[in-house]
């Protein structure tokens, strides 16, 4: 599963996070991948998109980051996907 992580920077402060990424990683756990990040132009806000198949894992890596970090997370699919699964209703 997908899922796209938005991420707000406690206070609009990216050092935090930075600092700890420069001294830890990511901090995600076996089983947990990396696929994409972007980061607002303001450096406050992150869109982050993660793969897993247990969501456990992806809340055990929140919870690394929620004390200097807000997240919202939506579970997503590939734009094609979504066409093909809209497609016989058009």
């Amino acid at each position: 599963m997908l899922y796209m992580i938005v991420e707000d920077f406690r206070g609009g402060d990216p050092v935090p996070v930075y600092r700890r990424f420069r001294d830890r990683g990511r901090l995600a756990p076996d089983g947990l991948r990396y696929v994409a990040s972007w980061v607002t132009d303001d450096l406050r806000r992150c869109f982050q998109v993660m793969e897993c198949d247990d969501e456990r894992l992806l809340r055990e890596w929140m919870a690394s980051w929620e004390d200097i970090v807000d997240f919202e997370v939506f579970p997503v699919v590939p734009s094609a996907n979504a066409a093909a699964a809209v497609a016989p209703r058009l």
